[in-house]
């Protein structure tokens, strides 16, 4: 098994654990508050205000909206935040003393209310519970034993079936034994918190191991959850995540128990600060003894130092500086984690095609996602509750969530560009099949010329829409904003009218299907292979190396050298006493060979072949000869036949003609004028012959 992964599943599951406890206490200490007053007395108090005299008084007591106070300073806020500190620390260390009498109290109301003068009477419950939620579970499991030696359930998954099945019988085989009977208030609330700690204890260790399971490189039929005490780092994560989930539960029921046994708000919450110094000297361990390659000892020190620093902060009532440090250190590693996590499940599904690239880029994106979300929704949580005292103001209220809620919309757009890149990469990359037809492989050449505009202008697309969103969120009118970019949209479109003609041009060749990625093009002076598409202009490059970039205004007429089939006419000279009949058969049978050589065999559409004597030139028969041929081969197929062509001609008797000029006046000058006119004739034909790309 990889070590990577099952280090960052621990720490995943580690880091998440100190979030969920002070949440829970959170959740704890503020149903602990005292909260309502008795309906008599609030009876009294409707009736005092329904008093005009009473109305009258109030009214004048209250200062008017003009003589508020001002805002208070830096400075006095820095004082308040002091004081505050010093009353939270001094509220603590006065409850130590009567942490003695608040015991023994405590021991009374469960001697008095629980035990009810039985000692013991709640650990024999909670035995015979679980004794009985316990017997459930093995018989359960012999059920599922069994089933996997008939073959009734398949081998993949059939662990984790187990484990899930005997988890809820004991669950409900313990808890319902329990609900069975009537018991005291006090007793039942005391035994189903107990009881519910020591499931989800049971869940979390299961949940880990499962983990731990995929993460290996067997997988879940051939690496069991059993077999992974053999592995060392999953051993090590598995220890802490269990130490740090008992701290956890048993912590949070313990303090959510104490108040119903007579315990002051200051005692419960030193109870609550000593679970965390259990979570946090785990948390100190971890750092020093983590199976990771190893740290330096100044990296670890400074990490012990933070870790001590975030308790401080807890203990000090400093909630904003807390979460802020918890995210820093934990937010990084929880992202990491849960999509290495997402990663290793999304290569499991092994789903191909394009409903697998969406399957996976929505578990991997996604969970990571949902890891950042829900930090968000936390903290907007905590903010909305303190709204006023983080932001002072109106203005500030709306801004913090309006942040929050930007973070949210960055997340989706993100998703929603990370699925349609993935996509679209993935259509991009399918090439055409051997043996695809014409139609075929003009579909595939069409998407791979309009898919990378089509994601440049959807790019755009979320991009705006996101920032609208963002721009909302905070409280800024957009719809001026979408009105004023629309008379932008129209000035530039006034101004820059080049600019436009280029886009819209664009636009229409690629629905006119005018060329595609890869086809050789001519367009006035401008003329090679497709290489690119812009937003306004198209890249050429020409066969002998240059690229242009032509903007689609300037391109015009469009010739395409590249698509369906291209016919090649050459012309031939013979002298006037050839055998034109044997020149036509040579020619006949040069093109049946070029057919069947296999280099040209798959590019020749109709083989080469002498159409007739086209004319009666001044020194020779002009012989005209068709070529038929897939676009780009007529080149290096003209070449080759006519090498055969001359090679058969002599072969045969047939002269190729050339002009002659008979001069009078001496051997010299009759040379100069043959040469003379050699040269001209020579750059004649260059000058008509074809340009190979």
């Amino acid at each position: 098994m990889s070590n990577a992964l099952p280090i960052r599943i621990g720490f995943l599951l580690l880091a998440v654990a100190p979030i969920l406890f002070w949440m829970l206490l959170g959740v704890s200490w503020a149903q602990q508050a005292p909260v309502g007053v008795p309906p008599e007395k609030a009876q009294q108090f409707l009736g005092l205000l329904s008093d005009p005299e009473v109305r009258t008084w109030l009214e004048g007591k209250i200062p008017s909206a003009a003589a508020e106070p001002p805002a208070a300073s830096p400075a006095d806020t820095i004082s308040s935040w002091e004081a505050a500190i010093r009353d939270r620390i001094g509220g603590l260390l006065g409850a130590v003393p009567r942490i003695p009498e608040e015991l023994a109290s405590g021991a009374a109301v469960v001697s008095r209310d629980v035990n009810s003068g039985r000692p013991g009477l709640v650990v024999s419950i909670l035995a015979v519970l679980i004794a009985a939620g316990l017997g459930a579970e093995w018989l359960i499991r012999r059920v599922f034993a069994r089933a996997r030696k008939s073959g009734t359930i398949e081998e993949a998954g059939q662990e984790i079936l187990s484990e899930v099945a005997a988890l809820l019988t004991f669950a409900l085989a313990s808890i319902g034994s329990f609900l069975v009977f009537e018991w005291p208030p006090l007793l039942r609330k005391i035994i189903l918190t107990l009881l519910v700690a020591l499931i989800v204890f049971r869940a979390v260790r299961a949940i880990s191991k499962f983990l731990f399971a995929v993460s290996g490189s067997n997988g879940i039929a051939d690496q069991p959850m059993s077999a992974l005490a053999s592995d060392a780092a999953p051993r090590f994560w598995l220890w802490r995540i269990s130490l740090v989930a008992g701290f956890l539960l048993f912590g949070w029921a313990i303090v959510s128990l104490m108040p119903e046994l007579g315990f002051s708000i200051e005692v419960v919450r030193l109870t609550a600060f000593l679970v965390g110094l259990g979570i946090l000297a785990t948390a100190v361990e971890v750092v020093w003894r983590r199976p990771d390659k190893p740290a330096s000892l100044v990296v670890k020190s400074l990490l012990t130092l933070y870790l001590v620093v975030l308790w401080s902060a807890w203990v000090m009532g400093l909630l904003g500086v807390l979460w802020l440090g918890i995210y820093s250190l934990l937010l990084p590693a929880l992202v990491r984690g849960v999509g290495d996590v997402a990663q290793a499940l999304a290569t499991r599904a092994q789903r191909t095609g394009a409903p697998g690239i969406v399957l996976g880029v929505l578990i991997v994106r996604g969970a990571r996602a949902a890891v950042i979300a829900a930090a968000v929704a936390w903290l907007a949580y905590i903010w909305r509750i303190r709204a006023a005292a983080l932001a002072g103001s109106e203005p500030g209220a709306i801004v913090i969530p309006g942040l929050l809620n930007g973070i949210i919309a960055l997340l989706v757009a993100d998703l929603l560009w990370q699925m349609s890149k993935a996509l679209i990469a993935y259509r991009m990359g399918l090439g055409p099949k051997d043996g695809s037809n014409a139609d075929e492989l003009a579909r595939s050449g069409r998407l791979r010329t309009l898919l990378p505009i089509f994601r440049n202008v959807l790019a755009v697309f979320i991009g705006a829409v996101t920032v609208l969103t963002i721009l909302s969120g905070l409280g800024v009118q957009i719809a001026p904003l979408i009105a004023g970019a629309g008379i932008f949209g129209v000035a530039i479109g006034f101004g820059s009218q080049t600019l436009v003609k280029d886009v819209l041009s664009g636009v229409f060749y690629m629905l006119d299907d005018a060329f595609r990625v890869g086809e050789y093009i001519q367009s006035g002076s401008y003329k090679g292979t497709v290489e690119s598409f812009s937003l306004r202009s198209v890249r050429l490059r020409h066969h002998r190396g240059p690229i242009f970039t032509v903007p689609f205004g300037e391109l015009g007429a469009v010739q395409n050298m590249s698509r369906d089939w291209v016919i090649d006419k050459m012309t031939l000279n013979v002298t006037y006493d050839a055998d034109v009949d044997l020149a036509r058969k040579l020619i006949k049978k040069v093109g049946q060979e070029l057919a069947a050589d296999p280099e040209f065999a798959a590019d020749t559409i109709e083989p080469l072949k002498m159409q007739g004597v086209d004319s009666f030139g001044d020194f020779a028969i002009v012989l005209r000869m068709k070529l038929m041929t897939k676009p780009g081969a007529q080149f290096t197929m003209k070449r080759r036949a006519f090498m055969m062509i001359k090679k058969a001609f002599d072969e045969n008797g047939i002269r190729i003609a050339v002009p002659t000029v008979h001069v009078s006046g001496g051997s010299d000058n009759a040379a100069a004028a043959q040469q003379a006119l050699n040269m001209s004739k020579a750059a004649e034909l260059a000058a008509k012959a074809p340009v190979a790309p």
